[in-house]
């Protein structure tokens, strides 16, 4: 069974009719990835020329420490966090337990279902902030810009740094997708000013290359790039797409 990883795919055609062999073949891409994106060189390096023992010390001695939620196949935290919160609702209905249902559907990236969740948390408690906050951004994400301005600027009345900033931020968003990108460039300025997020920073950089100021571009996108090696894993992780942007963008400049 403990064939290099290479010697496994180089028989691609064994592997579809071995279901063990499939599944051990699995396990060492699944391995293999998580070492990359750990930045674990040497285990990687393991994982790839070694046998099938190399993905099971990994997961023994790495992955198990780095999993809060031990060895579980993708999303499945999440769908039983979605039985649960649904039963509460079923005997409880209260707006709590619909905004937390939206925000798991909304990090799943399951929009629309996070939008009845939010619309429904409103009906039972219409002045929440949070919900309306999350809501806003929801409807950003539905590409509905026009419906997400009033909550969200409703909620930066209320609470200008909500969220952390993230609701100012999708405020921001919101106004470049309508146009409005003189006002979203101050409130780009503003977070950056009290924050380092590379999602503010790279956004800003854009617009300040869209008003031909390379200049300005070119210092935050590489404040975002010298920040980036020394970020905890779990934000390098968050923030790659940012990363990603601001070195495309850099090349372009």
């Amino acid at each position: 069974m403990f064939a290099s990883l290479f010697n496994l795919i180089a028989h691609l055609g064994f592997l579809l009719t071995n279901p063990l062999w499939l599944a051990m073949t699995v396990f060492q891409l699944w391995m293999l990835v998580h070492a990359l994106r750990n930045r674990e060189w040497l285990w990687a390096f393991f994982i790839f020329i070694g046998s099938g023992l190399g993905a099971f010390w990994y997961y023994f001695s790495v992955y198990r420490d780095s999993a809060s939620t031990g060895f579980e196949l993708p999303g499945a935290q999440s769908r039983a966090r979605i039985k649960q919160l649904e039963a509460k609702i079923h005997h409880l209905d209260n707006a709590y337990h619909h905004f937390q249902l939206g925000d798991v559907y909304f990090q799943r990236g399951k929009f629309p279902e996070a939008e009845k969740c939010y619309r429904a948390a409103l009906v039972r408690e219409p002045n929440d902030v949070d919900a309306r906050a999350h809501l806003g951004q929801c409807l950003l994400r539905l590409k509905r810009p026009a419906e997400a301005r009033p909550l969200l600027e409703g909620v930066m009345h209320e609470k200008p740094e909500h969220d952390y900033g993230h609701t100012m931020m999708a405020l921001a968003e919101t106004l470049t997708a309508l146009g409005e990108t003189d006002n979203a460039l101050l409130y780009w300025q503003h977070i950056t000013q009290n924050h380092s997020y590379p999602r503010a920073k790279v956004q800003l950089a854009e617009l300040y290359a869209t008003k031909k100021q390379p200049d300005l571009a070119r210092a935050e996108l590489k404040d975002v790039l010298s920040d980036d090696p020394h970020a905890p894993a779990y934000q390098r992780q968050r923030d790659r797409v940012w990363v990603r942007r601001a070195k495309n963008l850099l090349a372009r400049l």
